[in-house]
């Protein structure tokens, strides 16, 4: 059987598709075009992709053989899912593994942004520091802070985690109570208008759905405090950025902190790059050496196991 991966991935989860099929790598940093992505699966019984490839029902048409599809990622909605299993192809992914790991990134982009720590870097570097001075980058406290998590789920849990050594107040937002996160951190259920107008820091973890596209837009940024901070490590599109960017131009509130964006990679001429009130990351969640093994390794089982016939450890359909 042969294998198509679509970019290289850490040599644990190589060495276990290898057990089980011919492997092929794509060798760029890049990921290939839709073309050549499509040339490349002709002929192969196993993919094993990324984000940022499409994989569609055009692209399944091109391959005649292929029985899965093993996301390194926990969201799909680059796979149309209904499609492949439209044609019997099973779909895989990574979930639970990343949890912790996207909490640490998620909490470190809200004190960068709070305490201005990517400007107090440039300031250092240009030679711009030349002197103490008592509202020279003065930033906002997190401790003891009200903290608004919308969507409380694996990773909406982990941050409060986080927040309660800070002995922030936590308020969430979620179709589901979550008792857990209720009774281990004091966490409160509101609407998310309440969350909204209540809190200091604002974190988003929801999927994206259609349901969740632009659920943060010019109406949600006018509901909170113009001292508030806005954290994005969910996906891009859960937020309007265009809103965004003019409510942080206008002080509608005082900052974010991103990992995702509406279209990826963001552009170096995205008029968001030209503001100090905004932390900028490259979609960098998961980024542990430790958690991408591991991402690696499940992927990888999710390969091999639609390759032999049998259930995948984390199915998607």
């Amino acid at each position: 059987m042969k294998v198509y991966i679509t970019r290289e991935i850490p040599e644990e989860g190589l060495t276990i598709a290898q057990t089980a099929a011919e492997i092929e790598v794509w060798p760029g940093e890049l990921p290939p075009t839709r073309e050549q992505l499509a040339e490349r699966v002709r002929d192969v019984d196993g993919l094993l992709c990324l984000l940022t490839d499409a994989i569609d029902g055009w692209l399944l048409d091109q391959a005649p053989k292929l029985r899965v599809v093993s996301q390194l990622a926990v969201g799909y909605d680059n796979i149309d899912v209904a499609a492949c299993t439209a044609r019997g192809i099973k779909v895989g992914n990574t979930p639970g593994v990343l949890t912790e790991t996207t909490a640490d990134l998620a909490f470190a982009l809200l004190l960068a942004a709070a305490r201005r720590l990517p400007e107090g870097d440039r300031v250092v570097r240009n030679g711009g520091w030349h002197t103490w001075s008592p509202l020279f980058l003065a930033g906002r406290d997190v401790h003891h802070a009200v903290l608004g998590i919308i969507g409380m789920g694996r990773i909406g849990y982990e941050v409060a985690r986080r927040a309660s050594g800070f002995q922030m107040q936590v308020l969430y937002a979620d179709a589901q109570p979550n008792a857990q996160a209720e009774r281990d951190f004091g966490a409160r259920l509101v609407t998310m208008d309440a969350l909204l107008e209540n809190s200091d820091f604002v974190t988003l973890h929801t999927p994206l759905l259609p349901a969740t596209t632009h659920l943060i837009g010019e109406r949600e940024l006018a509901l909170m405090k113009p001292t508030a901070v806005l954290v994005n490590t969910s996906r891009g599109p859960v937020v309007d950025q265009r809103a965004l960017y003019k409510a942080l131009v206008e002080g509608t509130i005082a900052a974010a902190g991103l990992d995702v964006f509406e279209h990826e990679p963001l552009s170096a001429n995205d008029p968001l790059t030209q503001l100090d009130n905004v932390v900028l990351l490259p979609h960098i969640g998961s980024a542990s050496i430790a958690t991408r093994t591991r991402m690696a390794v499940i992927a990888a089982e999710n390969l091999v196991a639609g390759l032999r016939g049998e259930p995948l450890p984390c199915p998607v359909n």
